[in-house]
């Protein structure tokens, strides 16, 4: 327990100590209005209170991957929680932060634009086909995954019979009309009650292991353990476990998230408690899952056995069902299946407005917002018939690339306006390491190389690319003013 518990206060001091030094790195301006006022059209850009708008943020980017991701990297062992807290503190929640706040500061921008001001053109365009690629994989991904845990607990529980491709139907069908009107007509009004259901998923879990007489947080490993690679399977810890857990640490999926909200956000002091803050809170979940897979089951083999016999999923409804009982299993595994479906929501509805912004199409209009939509649903339905799996692995190494991608643009931001960058040169250079490192060694997804050579070439290949950033970005000089929007 005591290990569990220092993790989460990490991450609340992290929050308080760091979140405050980067907020006062990027230098907030409380007199300067936010594009909820300056471009208020009653459909995207809305003004909505804070703690609204931290609930939607949480919401939007704490899809399965807080829960799917630390109960995968648990096979690991108990030093999965240790990257968690790094991951998050140190590049996932500066990555949030800088991907609202310089939206904020850009018109409400997405994050194809933001990058192409700050990179140029050509990661302009890389961006804005790699965003929606990555949007689409993660709404195939919040349709697949909701819809067979709704499923299986519709039939073991009620016995309804209901089949997997009805439920595709249903939430497909919510997910076109939350796309496409207001944003606080449902996304504003509903997801703060489902936030509700998220905190007693979260409280009554792990309260539940730690009351319990059968099991105990971490309770069965010793102290020597919490650092050790314990994958039944032999597989290495670098650069494997940071791209199984994403977003519980850190996760590009957000960056395109972000830009929602801060179409949203009433004035810039909130920006730590909104973006920095849901990070932090989207960590405490990811340490819950992945103290509730180390300590629920009895030992990494069973934990093992469990996930090879119907995936993370398994794992969700055998502790829910477990630990709380009929009446509490259903009311927490609702908690668990509301995650990705209200991030699935907001993945479509980010492409939607990335591809209004890139052909400069307006979205007050219900005719231009279902232009942009239906052609992504079309696309997106076809997806589901791919075999989950594969969809998953893509999307982890899109989701950590996109992430690098909006590390360097929060890089030459600060190195152009002469701000201490090395808060997310540091993250950047990490995660580029990560990512290049497992497509040059990964069989299945890259290149299949040793990896002695692939992470050679990644830890090289990630510091020429901060020296090629910095120098560039110095050599551009304060280009476009912070006071000057994208959109003007």
């Amino acid at each position: 327990m005591l290990w569990f518990l220092t993790c989460v206060a990490a991450l609340i001091g992290g929050y308080f100590l760091y979140g405050a030094f980067i907020e006062k790195v990027f230098g907030i301006k409380v007199d300067r209005q936010t594009p909820a006022h300056t471009k208020t059209d009653g459909v995207d850009y809305v003004p909505m209170s804070t703690p609204k708008v931290y609930l939607v943020q949480l919401l939007n980017i704490a899809g399965v991957g807080p829960i799917f991701g630390p109960i995968m990297g648990a096979l690991y062992g108990p030093a999965a929680m240790l990257w968690i807290v790094l991951g998050c503190v140190f590049a996932g929640a500066v990555h949030d932060y800088f991907s609202g706040m310089l939206s904020v500061r850009n018109g409400g921008a997405s994050v194809p634009s933001i990058t192409g001001k700050y990179l140029g053109n050509g990661a302009k365009h890389f961006m804005n086909v790699f965003a929606i690629v990555l949007l689409l994989l993660v709404g195939v991904v919040f349709v697949s995954a909701p819809a067979s845990m709704l499923t299986n607990l519709m039939n073991d529980q009620f016995n309804l019979g209901i089949t997997m491709t009805a439920m595709v139907v249903i939430i497909f069908a919510y997910y076109i009309i939350a796309t496409i009107v207001p944003v606080d007509k449902i996304i504003g009004r509903f997801y703060p009650l489902f936030g509700g259901l998220l905190i007693f998923m979260s409280v009554g879990l792990i309260s539940a292991i730690a009351i319990s007489s059968d099991h105990s947080v971490l309770g069965g490993y010793e102290p020597s353990q919490m650092f050790t690679n314990m994958n039944p399977n032999d597989l290495p810890l670098w650069p494997a476990l940071f791209i199984t857990i994403a977003c519980g640490a850190i996760s590009g999926f957000h960056a395109t998230q972000s830009p929602l909200m801060a179409r949203c956000m009433e004035n810039e002091k909130n920006g730590r408690f909104v973006f920095y803050g849901a990070m932090i809170g989207e960590g405490i979940i990811a340490l819950i899952w992945c103290a509730i897979a180390l300590s629920f089951f009895d030992g990494m083999e069973a934990l093992q056995a469990a996930v090879a016999n119907g995936g993370p999923g398994n794992v969700v409804y055998s502790s829910a069902f477990g630990l709380l009982g009929t009446f509490g299993g259903i009311i927490a595994f609702l908690g668990v299946v509301i995650l990705p479906i209200t991030s699935g929501d907001t993945a479509f509805r980010s492409s939607r407005l990335i591809l209004a912004e890139y052909f400069n199409m307006e979205q007050k209009t219900l005719r231009n917002r279902l232009l942009m939509a239906l052609p992504l649903f079309v696309i997106g339905g076809i997806l589901t018939q791919v075999d989950f799996g594969i969809i998953w692995r893509y999307f982890g190494f899109a989701n950590q690339t996109t992430a690098v991608m909006m590390l360097w643009t929060a890089t030459a931001y600060l190195v152009r306006h002469n701000k201490l960058h090395w808060i997310t040169t540091v993250p950047a250079v990490f995660m580029t390491s990560v990512c290049i490192t497992f497509i040059l060694n990964n069989s299945q997804l890259g290149f299949g190389l040793p990896m002695t050579l692939s992470t050679i070439t990644g830890v090289v290949s990630a510091v020429a690319i901060a020296a090629l950033v910095i120098i560039k970005s110095r050599n551009s000089g304060e280009v476009d003013s912070e006071e000057e929007s994208l959109q003007s």
